[in-house]
């Protein structure tokens, strides 16, 4: 980005922050209330008293003032700062100019100005002053005409010709008049310049809408006005401002405790409003997504940021704040109670921080321990994190139990840090599976099983917990306080956390059994048959030791097929619909086709001339179909109709011992859903 795109895109930000910061204070005033005290002060014959309803009135223009400077466009802000700068100068020039007329008139010395020193000293400091304005006026506006902001030098000049200060009274009255003047003629001039502007909005806005539909439309504007950032640097502004107005009235340096108090408690202070909630909500996720995108760089290195992942971007943090402080009405609530549920929140947020890291550095382990690098440092770094979110979440846990009462958030809360424990030590012991099989020479035949078992044991861990959180909400709405909040969130959690996870579960477990029980019904082909066939393995293109026949008469290791049937009940070449049945009728005889003997023996050809054996002749006809989509292991392709060799996968070779291991393992880590519950 250049560096004129990077001002542009902090002048876009800067300038809007005003706009938020005049929406919350006119948020915090209530007109009401303010008039109602001028009453009771006895002050109710001040003209303001008499224009209440006027005074109303601003106080929605003032709103509406707001809405329009956020959503000026960026070239027209620009102009709408300067023109205001521009009038803050000419008011400076007017205060000079007064406050030189005052002094002369106090020190009632009419001569000429060189004559007395301290006449001497306000004369040039006014002089100074008054060029300054000028020519910052000038620059401001991109005029040469420097006159048309010259009127404060009038009273100047006047002294300097020895005009009676009563006469110089009367010149910066006029002074000041001339210069209300040109702001009136200016204003006047540029009187439809908001009608034109909202009629040209309002012409775009019809053109998007009708061509791109308001979804579009919405996210345009999202991505203008960069509301994430604008809103979090309007929080950042509001507790900076907060912590200096408390170190400012304090002489003594605060203890740990007292600054753990002190980040809480000002915090609370700045999310009173709809608009600081909605700074807090924003900050929270850029936090979220700077600690996922440290975690990220972390085990991956710049490689991270090449096929960025888009479900980690902290939405999902600030959402979740969100949706608790509107739930529990933060904003309604006192500074201090604020604070304490504030404190409650923000461990919410950090459990779900912590998730998220796990989402990130699971799949990164697992691919590390099946592949074959040896990058202790990649290794280091891979379980180094493991370990921290292992050990964290029990801490924050333990924790929460010290410093708070039980109830059913600090219980989710808990429950949800114990989950992000079991997880991570599920993840650490199959690493450390894949770790020992590395070092082995030959591959662990019931390594899937082990896997299996892992998995299965920290998921029912993780039911167990879930049942747990579900048991004691239910006993503390039954005998305790009840909420629609509380049983909402019950139903929820009862739902998404037990019942679906009982339910995958489940179906998990019936497919595996399925597929033992299908594996249990094909028939085992005997060392002539493989010798005949002479072919290898379709799923791992590894050679055939020892197999089991599909009753389209095709060949596979039993292990392969079996993790081929949790998949899906189909023959990986000919994608045939697989039944279980029993070994007597799975003979490969009674399966044969027209014309073609049973696997394993050849039919004499015609002149006694024993047939072709290529295993191009063997295969069914639809073996040169592709796997479908959604299954993740490829088989060959076609086989060696050409040149008489099995088509193997680019870079791994079958004859290569540990290229099965490689394999399998691979598989396994990027398929743990499917040997998972």
């Amino acid at each position: 980005m250049a560096v004129k795109e990077r001002v542009e895109a902090v002048l876009n930000v800067g300038l809007r922050v005003p706009s938020i910061v005049l929406l919350d204070v006119l948020y915090r005033w209530d007109v009401g209330s303010f008039f109602q005290k001028i009453q009771r002060s006895g002050l109710s014959d001040n003209p303001l008293f008499q224009y209440k309803y006027l005074a109303l009135y601003l106080h929605y223009v003032g709103y509406i003032l707001s809405l329009v400077l956020l959503t000026l466009p960026r070239q027209h802000l620009v102009k709408l700062y300067l023109y205001a700068l521009t009038a803050l100068l000419l008011f400076a020039g007017h205060q000079v100019s007064r406050d030189y007329v005052r002094g002369e008139l106090e020190s009632g010395h009419e001569g000429a100005v060189y004559l007395e020193p301290l006449s001497m000293n306000r004369f040039t400091t006014a002089l100074v002053g008054q060029l300054v304005v000028c020519t910052l006026c000038s620059c401001v506006m991109q005029t040469k005409r420097i006159w048309l902001f010259s009127a404060h030098l009038l009273p100047l000049v006047a002294r300097l010709c020895l005009v009676p200060l009563e006469s110089i009274v009367f010149i910066n009255k006029f002074s000041m008049i001339f210069t209300g003047l040109e702001v009136i003629y200016f204003l006047a001039s540029n009187l439809l310049v908001p009608y034109n502007l909202a009629k040209t909005a309002y012409r775009q806005l019809a053109q998007v809408v009708e061509v791109y539909g308001l979804l579009a439309l919405g996210m345009s504007l999202w991505n203008q006005l960069v509301l994430p950032v604008l809103f979090m640097c309007f929080w950042l502004l509001l507790f900076a401002l907060q912590i200096y107005s408390y170190f400012s009235t304090r002489d003594q340096p605060a203890s740990r405790e007292r600054l753990l108090f002190l980040f809480l408690t000002s915090v609370a202070e700045c999310c009173s409003t709809p608009y600081s909630l909605l700074g807090l909500v924003f900050t929270v996720s850029f936090i979220a997504l700077g600690v996922l995108t440290l975690c990220k760089f972390y085990l991956q290195g710049y490689r991270a940021f090449i096929n960025d992942n888009t479900m980690h971007r902290g939405v999902t943090e600030g959402i979740t704040l969100l949706i608790l402080a509107v739930q529990t009405g933060l904003i309604e609530l006192q500074v201090i109670h604020r604070a304490f549920l504030l404190s409650i929140i923000l461990f919410i947020v950090v459990a779900s921080i912590l998730q998220s890291m796990l989402e990130i550095a699971d799949p990164i382990v697992l691919a590390l321990g099946a592949s074959r690098d040896r990058s202790l440092w990649k290794h280091f770094r891979a379980v180094s994190l493991c370990l921290f979110l292992l050990v964290f979440p029990a801490y924050m846990a333990y924790m929460i139990c010290q410093f708070f009462h039980m109830d059913f958030w600090l219980l989710i809360i808990i429950s949800s840090s114990i989950l992000t424990s079991l997880q991570v030590l599920g993840t650490l012991l199959i690493y450390v599976l894949f770790m020992v099989e590395e070092f082995r020479k030959a591959p662990v035949e019931n390594m899937d099983e082990v896997i299996y078992c892992v998995n299965g044991t920290y998921r029912l861990l993780e039911f167990l917990v879930a049942v747990c959180v579900v048991c004691y909400g239910v006993s503390e709405t039954v005998f305790g306080e009840w909420s629609v909040m509380g049983g909402t969130i019950i139903l929820v959690h009862s739902y998404y956390n037990v019942w679906l996870r009982a339910q995958l579960g489940w179906q998990s477990f019936l497919l595996r059994r399925d597929a033992v029980n299908k594996i249990k019904s094909l028939p085992t082909a005997s060392p002539a048959q493989l010798r005949r066939y002479n072919d290898i393995c379709a799923i791992c293109y590894q050679d055939l030791s020892s197999a089991v026949i599909t009753p389209c008469s095709h060949f596979f290791h039993a292990g392969c097929l079996k993790k081929w049937l949790y998949v899906q009940e189909t023959c990986p070449l000919c994608h045939a619909q697989l039944k279980s049945q029993s070994a007597a009728d799975a003979a490969p005889a009674d399966r044969a086709p027209a014309g073609q003997g049973a696997v394993g023996e050849e039919k004499p050809a015609e002149g006694g001339a024993a047939p072709s054996s290529s295993r191009a002749d063997r295969r069914s006809p639809s073996d040169g179909l592709d796997t479908p989509p959604s299954s993740p292991i490829p088989h060959l392709e076609g086989g060696d109709e050409a040149g008489g060799g099995a088509t193997a996968t680019p870079g791994i070779r079958s004859d290569d011992p540990g290229s099965s291991r490689h394999i399998y393992k691979t598989r396994d880590a990027v398929r743990g859903d499917v040997v998972g519950m």
